[in-house]
C-alpha cells in the first residue's frame, strides 16, 4: 500500500511541475491532462488483466498510453511546430516498435513469469499497473512538457545533437532485440548470447533505451521554463530504473541461477561491461 501512495504522489508532483507553462484546454493544463490520462489507461486495463490473470497485455497497454498521451498533448496544446513534431515522431515510433516487439514476444513465449507471484495479489498487480502509469509519465514528461508548453522556437545544433542520440539509441535497441530474438530461436532459451552487440554488453537494449531517452531530453530541454526543467529527470529516472531497480538487476539474477558458476558465462562478465556497449 506505502509503494502505490509513493508512487501517485510522485505523479502528482511530475504532473503539477510539468504543468508549469503549459497550454490550457477547458481550463486545465494540457499536461495534467495527459498525466491524468496515462494513469486512467492503466486503471482501466488493470480490472480485466486481474479478472483474467493475465499480463499479456501490459507491455501493450504501456506503448498504447505513451502513444494516446503524445497525440492529446500535440492535439488539446496545437504543436505542430518543427520541435513538437520531432518529439512527437520519436515518442510514437519508439512506443509503436517496443509494443509490438514486446507483445509478439509475450505471446510466443505464453507468459511472463515476472508476474507469476504478482498477479494473485490485487493490490501488488494494480501496484505495477500504477508503477507503468508513472513510468510513461516520467519518462515521457520532458517530450510532454515541451509540446504542452507550446513554444515554437526555433531548432538548433542542440536539438539536431538530441535527434542524433535518439536514432542512435533506437537503432542499438531495435538491432539488440532482434539479434537476440533471433539467437533465442536458434539456440533456445536454455542459451546465453555473446553474439553481435550482446558481445559488447550485456543489456546492449536497455543502453540503447536510455540513450535515446537522453536524446528525447535534449531535443526538450530548450523548451522548457521555471519546474517544467523537471520534466528532464526523463532520462536519469530511465537509467536508475533499468540499471538499478527493474531492469539489469532482475535479469542479472536470473542469469546467475541460470548459469553462475559455469567457466564460459563467468568469462563472459569477466570481458563484457554490464550495460555500457565496449567500442574497443
Amino acid at each position: 500500500m506505502r509503494g502505490i501512495l509513493i508512487v501517485y504522489i510522485l505523479g502528482l508532483g511530475v504532473a503539477w511541475a510539468g504543468s508549469q507553462g503549459s497550454a490550457e484546454f477547458a481550463g486545465l493544463p494540457v499536461f495534467a491532462l495527459c498525466a491524468l490520462l496515462a494513469f486512467v489507461i492503466q486503471w482501466v486495463a488493470f480490472v480485466p488483466a486481474y479478472l483474467k490473470q493475465t499480463e499479456k497485455f501490459y507491455d501493450l497497454i504501456g506503448s498504447t498510453t505513451y502513444i494516446t498521451c503524445v497525440l492529446l498533448a500535440l492535439v488539446l496544446a496545437g504543436a505542430y511546430d518543427t520541435r513538437s513534431l520531432i518529439l512527437a515522431g520519436c515518442v510514437l515510433i519508439w512506443a509503436g516498435r517496443l509494443g509490438s516487439f514486446l507483445f509478439a514476444r509475450i505471446h510466443q513465449d505464453g507468459a511472463d513469469d515476472r508476474f507469476d507471484k504478482i498477479k494473485p495479489n490485487p493490490l501488488r498487480f494494480f501496484f505495477t499497473w500504477s508503477l507503468q502509469g508513472l513510468w510513461v509519465l516520467i519518462t515521457a514528461g520532458a517530450a510532454l512538457a515541451a509540446i504542452s508548453a507550446g513554444n515554437a522556437s526555433p531548432v538548433g545544433a542542440i536539438e539536431i545533437l538530441g535527434a542524433l542520440l535518439w536514432l542512435a539509441g533506437f537503432a542499438i535497441e531495435v538491432v539488440a532485440d532482434r539479434q537476440k530474438r533471433a539467437f533465442r530461436s536458434r539456440a533456445g532459451a536454455g542459451q546465453f548470447i555473446t553474439e553481435g552487440l550482446w558481445a559488447r554488453s550485456r543489456h546492449p537494449n536497455y543502453f540503447g533505451e536510455i540513450l535515446l531517452w537522453f536524446g528525447v531530453a535534449l531535443i526538450a530541454a530548450p523548451a522548457l521554463h521555471g519546474w517544467a526543467l523537471v520534466a528532464l529527470i526523463s532520462p536519469v529516472f530511465v537509467y536508475l530504473l533499468l540499471s538499478r531497480v527493474s531492469g539489469v538487476p532482475l535479469l542479472e539474477k536470473k542469469a546467475e541461477a541460470k548459469w553462475g558458476g559455469q567457466e564460459d558465462y563467468e568469462a563472459y562478465k569477466a570481458r563484457t561491461p554490464v550495460l555500457m556497449l565496449k567500442l574497443w
